[in-house]
């Protein structure tokens, strides 16, 4: 084996190696959290936040589990259109609803303190907004799904023990009970929430 080829087969090795590390649900969070803390504290305006936050969203949280989590039972009775249409309506309602509300925030610290592994597909991770002259400190347990340990999601926040995705869920709920629950009035108010 000539040197060139004995090089490719090294540097493949190692490749296949480093896309092959799991990453403790922990680091993750803390990672996470410091990414989005340097674009809150760079000198930039509120909608080039919002950007740059919806791009880290998309990468660490499962946008589409927590979509159809909140949507109940009634996702039984939805054809592949209606989910398709639902997903891409809740990814925008959900990643404007997530980046507006985190751009108000200037420079959130956040300590990772501990976690607690719930199986193989779940991860506490305890954690502490520190608290300023302005705010009190606050208690976050991030929900992080590691079925694939190479690719952990968020799927939950539980803010001083409140679940934000169980709330969302009341929410839809309460929405299409009151009309029957016909998806259609969901449908209409998360296009009316992304719009404005």
């Amino acid at each position: 084996m000539n040197k060139k080829k004995i090089i490719l087969v090294v540097f493949f090795f190692f490749l296949s190696l480093s896309s092959s590390f799991s990453i403790e649900a922990d680091v993750f969070v803390q990672s996470t959290v410091n990414r989005a803390s340097k674009i809150l504290s760079e000198n930039l305006s509120k909608d080039e936040k919002i950007e740059k936050l919806k791009i880290i969203a998309e990468e660490t949280v499962d946008i589409r589990g927590i979509g159809f989590y909140t949507l109940g039972s009634v996702r039984k009775n939805l054809d592949d259109d209606q989910k398709k249409k639902y997903s891409r309506l809740f990814r925008e309602y959900f990643l404007k609803s997530f980046s507006s509300r985190l751009s108000e925030y200037t420079n959130p610290e956040i300590d990772v303190l501990s976690k607690e592994v719930l199986s193989e597909n779940y991860t506490i991770v305890n954690s502490l907004l520190k608290g300023t002259s302005e705010r009190p400190e606050v208690k976050i347990d991030w929900r992080v799904y590691t079925k694939n340990p190479e690719n952990p999601l968020i799927r939950d926040l539980i803010i001083e023990g409140l679940s934000l995705a169980r709330t969302q869920k009341e929410e839809f709920a309460s929405i299409l009970n009151s009309n029957d629950n016909d998806i259609n009035s969901l449908f209409k108010t998360l296009e009316e929430f992304s719009k404005n």
